[in-house]
């Protein structure tokens, strides 16, 4: 047998029954022969992490727009920590880890700079809207490896599509992920949030610091925990309790930190940057690399300059910018 063989036996022996077995994935839309070392999920994982869009993720904005200080969370870091918490969520239930991870280091891959003020932005500029999870998915499909794509399987895309909002995923893995979404996010914006002195940690609402804890570790600890146990049959459920201590929580959030005035004032900025990057790109095409001009050919010019904005970094965005915009002193050779 060879190691992947054992791999997959490994997990017909010791998996939940909901799991996603490797060997009853419904495959690639390119078959590949299957690899000796590696399961195809555990391949997924390997082709996200080594690819140029998961890179670029060290430089896009979580929720703090380039942030001054070293232990702010990027979009990179988000990922990170939500692969961690998917992955004991599934190795807790028994679900299959390997398709967890690819999940979660895939599904911001799409997500714009600066944050979701710049996908509130290019969601009002491009014709049909913008969503990062649906990007997401095209970055994995059609973008990346000069448009080869990562040729991922059916498990790790549905998981990636649904991991925000609308239809849940089909796979309990893919499920764990946008849990641990919900959970990562809404703990580190709070410790950014303390750290940036946006907020006072005592103005957290008692009834939900009273049911999760007053401490980040504390509350992911809760939550995890009440997850799996009130987990059953492949359905992943909080308790009513802590499903409420939750929405409160998030409902403060939503009504103090991401509509703090400082906050606001930069995303402005960040609104008109995406607006007149947009459209000096869409008037003049050639500023693009070649690839997007390609994409522009086939698929469109509103397609192609979404796509070439999207995968920025908050830093090439601001350069660009510069360079288009702001005049350079005069140099005389």
């Amino acid at each position: 047998m060879t190691v992947s063989e054992q791999t997959r036996a490994i997990e017909r022996l010791t998996l939940s029954p909901y799991a996603s077995l490797s060997e009853a994935s419904r495959g690639r839309r390119r078959p590949e022969a299957e690899d000796p070392l590696r399961t195809c999920y555990q391949r997924d994982r390997d082709r996200i992490l080594h690819c140029k869009s998961f890179r670029r993720l060290k430089q896009k904005t979580q929720v703090f727009l380039s942030p001054e200080g070293d232990h702010y969370r990027t979009r990179l870091t988000h990922t990170l920590e939500v692969s961690q918490i998917a992955r004991t969520i599934s190795r807790a239930l028994r679900y299959n880890e390997d398709l967890t991870e690819a999940i979660a280091l895939g599904h911001d891959l799409g997500h714009t700079p600066f944050g979701h003020a710049g996908e509130r932005a290019l969601n009002r500029l491009c014709p049909g809207g913008f969503t990062h999870y649906r990007q997401s998915l095209r970055v994995v499909d059609s973008l990346e490896k000069d448009g080869r794509g990562l040729n991922l399987c059916w498990e790790v895309r549905n998981g990636i599509i649904t991991h925000t909002k609308g239809t849940w995923a089909r796979t309990p893995e893919g499920c764990v992920v946008r849990y641990a979404d919900q959970i990562a996010f809404l703990n580190h914006d709070i410790e950014d949030a303390v750290a940036a002195r946006v907020l006072n940690a005592a103005a957290l609402p008692s009834q939900a610091t009273r049911v999760l804890g007053n401490t980040k570790s504390a509350r992911i600890t809760t939550m995890i925990t009440d997850l799996v146990t009130n987990s059953r049959e492949g359905k992943l459920q909080f308790s009513l309790e802590v499903e409420e201590a939750y929405r409160v929580l998030k409902e403060f959030m939503y009504s103090t930190v991401y509509v703090d005035k400082e906050a606001k004032r930069e995303e402005k900025k960040v609104d008109k940057m995406i607006s007149e990057l947009y459209e000096r790109l869409y008037s003049d095409p050639s500023l693009m690399p070649n690839f997007y001009m390609q994409v522009a050919y086939h698929e469109g010019i509103d397609r192609a300059v979404v796509d070439y904005i999207s995968g920025m970094s908050d830093a090439y965005a601001t350069r660009l910018f510069e360079d288009l915009f702001v005049p350079k002193k005069w140099q005389v050779l």
